[in-house]
């Protein structure tokens, strides 16, 4: 009978009390045996249920890398379940640091899976070619059934790069074979009003949520004919200059659920040479009878002079966010004409105290929980003043310290306690970093 050779280790773990070691020899043998643990140690058996859980928490890189363990994990990389989420990143490594999708990948993609993407992106950098890589892609998802779209710039718009043309038609693609589309996000794109009736024509039913800023090459005619058909539509944004009473009317129909979220971008690249129509406060009274819990948001990036056509009559905006200099009268107009007003954010406006228009904001706009100031005047007083008007009901208050004038009554030591206390919390403006 062979000698068995006893080898001598250092390993403190391995050097256990001969008591412990039948503790645990007597575990495992018992509670699962040799051949079941042996099994547990084999990670090519593991259910596919299991293996697929764990594929859904890997990059793709790293699942791809996965799948060349074995057959069963290869099997496993192509399940459908897999596919029915993907982001196309497309950069040229000539201008861009970010990482791009593979073109083997996208082929085999195409081949293999496009039947299988539901919920499709495409993240593409500032050049055209980007761009029309994606386009390239969207034209071969002749097979798919996307539910939701969306269309990137990392950087500066790069699809309005693309021609009209090619866009329109690789977009088309997708409305006719995808008939479950539910959510698009294309801003800055060539979309046009042709490709909006073919998305109408195929996802009457189903659209629930269209984004589409600084989409030049759609009219009000177009967007309309998108709300007339679209009755589950939910969430929208668009450009002010498409915006019509229409518009409004016919998301206010009997047919039409209630809108959740209306975004409204007001841009001006042109001072002085844009003029801005006025929309009826009829209409939007007609919208928020129909849906009175709709988030209306509207950006401004408009100079100063250009504000004359707004807040005239009572707007019941929610979110208004400001990113140029406006005027005191403009913010004077608001405290009036927005009573559903809730949060406030104004980029900058001058070198003249706001005390009066914040205090006639705190007292006709009783839904106001936030505000931002930036590049502003307000005297510590009227600050404070402002604050006890709103009390506990601003839960966000962001202020830069440089707004904050001293007065008489208060000084900025001062501050600090007096707002905490009417708050009810902790509060400090915020600090200019210096570098």
């Amino acid at each position: 009978m062979k000698r068995i050779r006893t080898v001598k280790t250092e390993n403190p773990v391995l050097q256990a009390p001969q008591r412990s070691k039948r503790q645990k020899t007597f575990f495992y043998g018992s509670a699962f045996g040799k051949s079941h643990l042996q099994t547990l140690m084999d990670w090519g058996t593991l259910p596919l249920h299991v293996v697929l859980h764990i594929f859904q928490f890997l990059p793709l890189v790293d699942r791809a890398r996965a799948s060349s363990v074995c057959r069963r994990w290869n099997e496993v990389f192509h399940i459908p379940d897999l596919w029915r989420k993907f982001e196309f990143e497309l950069n040229q490594p000539a201008t861009s640091y970010l990482k791009s999708t593979h073109p083997d990948l996208i082929q085999q993609i195409i081949k293999r899976h496009a039947d299988d993407l539901q919920y499709v992106s495409f993240k593409v950098d500032s050049s055209t070619e980007s761009a029309e890589a994606a386009c390239d892609i969207l034209s071969q998802l002749v097979n798919c059934s996307i539910k939701t779209l969306g269309l990137i710039s990392t950087a500066k718009p790069s699809f309005m790069n693309v021609s009209k043309a090619h866009f329109a038609s690789a977009l088309t693609v997708v409305f006719v074979n995808s008939k479950s589309l539910s959510s698009i996000r294309i801003d800055d794109t060539p979309v046009d009003d042709p490709s909006l009736k073919v998305l109408v024509a195929n996802n009457s039913d189903t659209l629930k949520l269209l984004k589409m800023s600084s989409c030049p090459h759609v009219s009000p005619a177009g967007i309309l004919c998108v709300a007339d058909q679209c009755h589950g539509l939910r969430e929208l944004a668009l450009n002010y200059y498409i915006l019509s009473d229409e518009l409004l009317l016919a998301l206010s129909s009997e047919k039409h659920v209630n809108l959740e979220h209306l975004r409204i971008d007001v841009v001006s690249e042109n001072p002085g040479q844009t003029e801005f129509h006025t929309i009826k406060k009829q209409s939007w009274d007609a919208l928020v009878k129909h849906s009175p819990k709709v988030n209306i948001v509207m950006y401004f990036f408009l100079y100063e002079e250009e504000f004359d056509a707004f807040f005239r009559e009572e707007t019941p905006v929610t979110h208004l966010y400001f990113g140029r200099a406006v005027s005191k009268a403009m913010l004077g107009r608001i405290g009036m004409n927005c009573p559903r007003l809730i949060e406030l954010v104004v980029c900058a406006n001058g070198l003249q105290p706001l005390d009066d228009e914040l205090i006639c904001i705190a007292e006709r706009c009783k839904n106001l929980t936030a505000m931002g100031l930036g590049e502003c005047e307000v005297t510590c007083r009227g600050f404070i003043e402002f604050v006890k008007m709103c009390g506990g009901r601003l839960t966000q208050l962001s202020i830069m310290e440089e707004v904050l004038i001293p007065d008489n009554d208060y000084n900025l030591d001062q501050i600090h306690s007096e707002v905490s206390k009417h708050l009810g919390r902790m509060w400090f403006p915020d600090m200019m970093p210096t570098w």
